[in-house]
């Protein structure tokens, strides 16, 4: 399996932000430049797990979480991202987005 940065990355941004963390503070914290965690919250940067465990330790998330979307197992780990991302598509490209999934769900 292939890690999603830019999700990853959305994830760090939106446990931040939960934290009320700006990236001045987090990249304080980390001992990096603000620069480097704007990419790294964008999906333009990769980081290790060393890293990762570092900003998960500040921002009280799991590693699970990061890298999942959840704390625990669950089938329905990328709701929450796939509903983001449809509210950024014009309702033309949302509806060619259902007939695609709608096509794949029902195929054997």
């Amino acid at each position: 399996m292939a890690l999603d940065y830019d999700i990853i990355g959305s994830r760090i941004k939106q446990a931040r932000i939960a934290k009320n963390y700006t990236q001045e503070d987090l990249a304080e914290k980390l001992n990096v430049s603000v620069a480097f965690l704007s990419r790294v919250e964008r999906g333009n940067s990769k980081i290790n797990l060393k890293r990762l465990n570092q900003i998960c330790g500040f921002l009280d998330v799991s590693e699970s979480y990061m890298l999942t979307g959840v704390a625990n197992n669950s089938e329905n780990y990328l709701d929450k991202e796939f509903a983001e991302l449809l509210k950024k598509c014009s309702p033309e490209k949302q509806r060619m987005i259902y007939d695609i999934v709608k096509t794949i769900a029902e195929s054997k």
